[in-house]
């Protein structure tokens, strides 16, 4: 359930209410869950419907969880550890998010956030419905995510912050959340590598993206440290 009301409240991914056949405001978000559920068992939508439902909705309670396009997993899939990773990420991104006082910082970690959901939703689909998924419209991981990223690193190691040593985190609150937020990128991206050596990733620019995303969130927590005053401690 987490994925899904991800999914309905980021801007990043209105195709996945486009795809059930309309927008909602933000006051509908409960309507437009139902029929992102209703999708993701294969159902058909309900269209121009408003309703109260509630966040517990007990299909849950067996221990399983549902992927796109109705098929139904145990919670502790490796897929589903996969992508609820990138959620605990998601969500470690916005605590840094909520402690920085850069402007750029946080334009950068919103846009990260965004993607991220686009990561989760293509991690959420089995290889054999990524086909349809594509077909139905579904945004998925591309090379120029990662060249964004990229495009950050270069900015920020222009700027002279160092990548030399070991460093320790907690100098500052802000750049604490950013390394919070480093190692779960990095659990994320194990997660992704198992899943690629099972046969189940067939597309690597997942893993590219998470890489890359930990480099960066690693420059980010020493530009901040570098701004707030002496050098955190290196060994």
């Amino acid at each position: 359930m987490g994925l899904i009301l991800a999914a309905v409240q980021s801007t990043a991914r209105v195709d996945w209410l486009r795809g059930i056949g309309f927008l909602l405001p933000a006051w509908s978000a409960p309507v437009a869950a139902v029929n992102l559920w209703r999708v993701l068992l294969g159902k058909p939508a309900f269209r121009g419907l408003a309703v109260a439902v509630s966040i517990a909705t007990k299909t849950g309670d067996d221990g399983t969880t549902a992927l796109m396009y109705g098929r139904r997993v145990p919670k502790n899939h490796p897929r589903v550890e996969t992508y609820g990773t990138v959620d605990e990420l998601n969500a470690a991104l916005g605590v840094a998010r909520a402690t920085t006082d850069e402007n750029v910082i946080h334009e950068n970690l919103l846009a990260i956030q965004k993607d991220l959901i686009v990561l989760m939703g293509e991690l959420a689909v089995m290889p054999e419905d990524l086909s349809r998924y594509a077909k139905d419209g579904y945004s998925v991981v591309t090379p120029g995510m990662a060249a964004k990223l990229d495009a950050i690193v270069r900015e920020i190691e222009a700027q002279n912050v160092s990548f030399k040593g070991w460093a320790t985190p907690g100098a500052t609150v802000n750049s604490a959340a950013l390394d919070v937020a480093r190692t779960i990128c990095r659990r994320g991206e194990r997660r992704a590598c198992a899943l690629k050596e099972a046969g189940e990733l067939p597309n690597t620019e997942i893993i590219i993206y998470l890489n890359r995303l930990s480099d960066l969130l690693w420059l980010m927590a020493r530009q901040v440290e570098s701004k707030s005053g002496p050098a955190t401690e290196r060994l």
